[in-house]
């Protein structure tokens, strides 16, 4: 059975390949574009590089770490260390790998766009393609060598859940550092260029649009891949690890089906998503058309999912309800998708009364945003705790776990649709710098708005699938150190009564603190981007006042000075929120005990994905009131209008770019740390 998931994931890595060779043979366009990438390129290849140089002494001190307490301790075993930088190092090649063709697909989308409307979809689409199908493709290979290495040592479900915090834990370096970077730069081009000077976005006098550009691919494709792909194998890590369960109320027949199933389940995934991309193509020039186009893609990969997810619990004899519990999570993702749809996209209500709002300033504009941003929150929390009921009905806590599983089934290309974004936006952005027409730019506008509704959307997606995964992993921490256990008939049994409860004062104390890390997390998250948007935006200034020739567009501005900036700050300002996040678990653990622990992940997964969805949505429907303007509502570009909603933008992008997304991660990997040190505190009642 895992030998065909690996055969699979290597299928996905091989369509990876194969659509990053079709993006490379389309043309590059002229040598002005060709220039520009080229800068964008180096850009966003030096901050990667340059990220991975601190990520890998950090990964370097935990793998001792946990080497270390496996070799003097009997609870753990030596080789989770392994596990653990086998989990970071496939994380890394994820985002590296997904962003080199990102880079590379820029240019050639604008110059696919010149064209026509669906050559310039098909180039991004493609190009987003190879990041969808190399997350998936990793992740399902990885996984099954982990399994191949380890599953006949006594400690495989202690180990592989090593392998999850290494992928977490560089996803959340990636995603909080790649998020400073792209949003102090963005913020400071926007504020400095369209409020200040009123000149267009992109313009090339901008010394931060280089910058911006670069921000785009290190923190919305390397990121967001590095993000998803974690929540990927966390989401099947999470299941394996809560086969207990399944065992014990006869779901599957034995111990090794429970850990197939959702490996099965993920590689009909990537089968179903490789055929949804073939039906990514569009005839029509409107908004609709393209929302469908890559809906239609989206639709025929959940279906075909569905049936495959089918075929593996009727091949392997396993009860009929853990297909319910892959069906309830794929429909609540479809769910979350769309409901984040409504509330940012400018076709609808929600949106559109934001644009109307700038019409009376930036005070009304962010007090409308906010209040949206809030509203939203409603269908997916409701949806989750829906799935979660149906799910847990039908096969229980491992059925909880398997929804998270179904809901992230189809991310090959759902993270396809979510690659695309960035490209679509890069182009626009080297259409304006290369002059390459009002017609070209106008395309590539249409296909930079579907892709800021597909971003949203793949954040809705992402933070509801952490949701699930999070709560799976903090039942399966719960199972380890002895606080539940399962009965024959699947209830769940509290152990130690109620003063050692759930209901405990250090329980209710770990709960509180847990609600209150995810404030704290995102207000260093976005107070690290107002700091980066400060220094950049001096520098801009800088640059205007004292480069002669440059507001006359005879001079080029010092954009590399600008990237360096943006690199510098953005690597200093990350490391303290996810040490945070690292240490926080564990403090919570060994001072208060294990079952302060547990209230404490279960206060941050409520608090995070409510906040997570919240600054997502504000942030997206902030972004597409300020798109809706400059298609020429409400007095346009330059109108009175258009300034406050570029402040609302503004205010929006690190909500919805850095700290919303990175709370994805820090609750699983919280979870995940807890789960990995759960041997250890099983026995250890803390020193409070």
């Amino acid at each position: 059975m895992v030998w065909i998931a690996l055969m699979v994931g290597l299928v996905g890595l091989a369509f990876a390949g194969f659509s990053g060779l079709a993006t490379l043979r389309a043309s590059p366009g002229t040598e002005r574009v060709r220039e520009i990438s080229e800068a964008i390129k180096e850009g966003a290849l030096a901050f990667l590089h340059r990220e991975y140089s601190i990520l890998a002494v950090f990964v370097v001190i935990v793998a001792v770490i946990l080497a270390l307490l496996g070799f003097l301790t009997t609870s753990m075993s030596p080789w989770s260390a392994v596990a653990f930088v086998f989990g970071a190092l496939c994380s890394m090649a994820a985002g590296y790998g997904g962003m080199n063709i990102a880079i590379r697909s820029n240019g050639r989308t604008a110059t696919a766009a010149q064209r026509s409307l669906n050559d310039g979809l098909r180039v991004a689409f493609r190009g987003g393609t190879v990041m969808g199908m190399a997350v998936v493709g990793i992740g399902v290979v990885g996984l099954s060598i982990i399994y191949f290495a380890f599953h006949n040592s006594p400690a495989f479900l202690t180990i592989i859940p090593a392998y999850g915090m290494g992928a977490s834990s560089v996803a959340l370096f990636a995603r909080v550092g790649g998020g400073i970077y792209t949003k102090g730069a963005d913020a400071a081009a926007d504020l400095v260029g369209k409020v200040e000077k009123g000149i267009p976005e992109d313009d090339p006098r901008n010394a931060a649009v280089i910058a911006d550009f670069v921000g785009d691919n290190v923190g919305d494709v390397a990121g967001m891949g590095a993000d998803l792909f974690e929540s990927y194998v966390d989401s099947i890590i999470a299941t394996m690890t809560l086969s207990v369960v399944a065992i014990a109320i006869g779901l599957v027949a034995n111990d090794p089906t429970s850990w197939y199933v959702p490996l099965l389940v993920a590689a009909g995934g990537i089968i179903a998503s490789i055929i949804g991309t073939f039906f990514v193509s569009t005839r029509g020039q409107g908004m609709g058309a393209l929302l469908w186009a890559l809906r239609r893609g989206t639709f025929m990969a959940a279906g075909l999912t569905l049936l495959f997810s089918w075929l593996v619990v009727h091949f392997l004899n396993a009860d009929f309800g853990i297909w319910v519990a892959v069906l309830c999570g794929l429909v609540a993702g479809v769910i979350i998708g769309e409901s984040t749809n409504y509330y940012t996209a400018y076709e609808y209500r929600p949106t559109l009364k934001i644009s109307e709002a700038c019409t009376t300033g930036a005070g009304t504009t962010m007090i409308r945003g906010f209040a949206n941003g809030l509203m939203s929150t409603w269908i997916p929390l409701l949806v989750v705790a829906l799935a979660l009921l149906g799910a847990y009905k039908f096969a229980s806590f491992y059925g909880v776990a398997i929804a998270g599983v179904g809901m992230l089934s189809t991310l090959g290309i759902s993270l396809s649709t979510d690659a695309y974004g960035p490209v679509a936006d890069n182009a626009g952005g080297i259409t304006e710098m290369a002059g390459l027409g009002e017609d070209v730019r106008e395309r590539t506008d249409a296909l930079d708005s579907l892709g800021n509704t597909t971003a949203a959307t793949g954040k809705g997606f992402a933070i509801g699938s952490a949701a699930l995964t999070a709560l799976a992993l903090m039942l399966s921490y719960a199972f380890a150190v002895g606080i539940a256990s399962v009965g024959p008939g699947g209830e769940i049994a509290v152990a130690g009564g109620l003063k050692s409860s759930l209901l405990s004062a250090p329980a209710v104390a770990g709960l509180f603190i847990g609600v209150l890390l995810p404030a704290i997390f995102c207000a260093m998250v976005m107070g690290a981007v107002g700091e980066n948007t400060f220094v950049i935006i001096e520098e801009v200034r800088r640059q205007f006042r004292e480069i002669e020739g440059l507001w006359e567009g005879k001079a080029r501005p010092e954009y590399a000075r600008c990237v360096d900036l943006s690199t510098r700050g953005a690597l200093k300002r990350m490391v303290i929120p996810v040490i945070m996040s690292i240490i926080a678990p564990l403090a919570v653990g060994f001072i208060l005990g294990k079952y302060a622990l547990a209230g404490f992940l279960l206060g941050s997964i409520g608090a995070g994905f409510m906040l997570a969805i919240m600054q997502a949505n504000a942030g997206g429907s902030w972004d597409n009131a300020k798109k809706w303007i400059e298609a020429g509502h409400f007095g346009g570009k330059g109108s009175e209008a258009h300034k406050a909603a570029i402040v609302g933008d503004t205010t929006g992008d690190p909500m919805k770019d850095a700290s919303g997304p990175s709370l994805n991660i820090m609750l699983k990997l919280m979870s995940i740390i807890s789960l990995v040190f759960a041997p250890l505190l099983a026995h250890f009642s803390g020193i409070i």
